[in-house]
């Protein structure tokens, strides 16, 4: 009715026009049928822009939960198969997968340390063995399901850590030491002199290489005599390698020591020719 009121105002129209009208602007309706266009206000875009944020917020928690579950999955199943591999003394297979727990990036199972840690022992890698051992007791303590045993295994470690540290032939890890290639264990080698570049000879600095010195005499006349240095050579024998145009110098690739690091495990024994 306020719709009427406001079309007509205050005609004097009849009921029966007033049917007319509606029903002339009904047929029109349907004849130029079109669209409703709705303009949104601001704090419905703002309100719409939220709901989007917050469904988008929602979605990558949930890739990012689907990302981690796997993993956890995958360490579980590794720990699982690591244990296996020892039971049946396999420990290079248990050492494959004790490694692909912890590149995985997933929680490191509790007692996974004390299980690396026998592997390793048993691969004769006793410096990793104790560097997991200490830290399995770190983490666990005696509340650890395997702390008698690695207590057990913290003894067993002390003399072969012991050999270690004796042994002249390998480093403090127990890896083997191995003849540089370069230096072939002489800890130095030869190469050209650095200071005269392996020309045995140097320029004389006093005469500059001219082997003649100037001198004013008292009637300020200047006076040419020879250099007393180098014997009017102009040139002087290489004072670091003597003129033999090779130069001494402690090997680069071993850093003088003659040796380079390996992968072999030490025996702690000399190498037999």
């Amino acid at each position: 009715m306020l719709i009427l009121v406001r079309a007509f105002g205050k005609s004097n129209k009849t009921h029966q026009e007033l049917i007319d009208y509606l029903n002339e602007n009904h047929l029109l309706y349907e004849k130029n049928r079109r669209p409703l266009m709705y303009k949104p206000s601001f704090n419905f875009l703002l309100f719409a822009t939220f709901i989007c944020f917050v469904i988008s917020f929602l979605g990558n928690i949930k890739h990012t939960v689907g990302q981690v579950q796997p993993n956890l999955g995958q360490a579980s199943r590794l720990m699982r198969e690591a244990l296996t591999a020892m039971e049946a003394n396999d420990y290079q297979t248990a050492n494959t997968r004790f490694r692909q727990i912890i590149d995985s990036n997933a929680p490191i199972p509790p007692e996974m340390p004390y299980y690396f840690a026998e592997t390793l022992y048993e691969l004769k890698q006793y410096d990793n063995s104790a560097n997991f051992l200490h830290k399995y007791l770190e983490i666990n303590g005696f509340k650890g399901n395997n702390y008698t045993y690695a207590k057990e295994l913290e003894q067993k470690l002390k003399k072969p850590l012991d050999e270690i540290r004796a042994c002249e032939y390998c480093d403090r890890r127990g890896y083997r030491y191995k003849t540089c290639f370069t230096c072939e264990g002489s800890k130095e080698i030869q190469q050209d002199c650095s200071y005269c570049k392996g020309k045995g000879i140097i320029g004389c600095s006093r005469c500059a290489g001219s082997g003649l010195v100037t001198k004013k005499n008292v009637f300020n006349i200047l006076e040419y005599f020879e250099c007393e240095r180098c014997d009017g050579n102009g040139r002087l024998t290489c004072p670091t390698c003597q003129g033999t145009k090779l130069e001494v110098s402690a090997c680069k690739t071993c850093q003088g020591s003659g040796r380079l690091n390996s992968e072999k495990i030490c025996d702690h024994t000399a190498e037999t020719e």
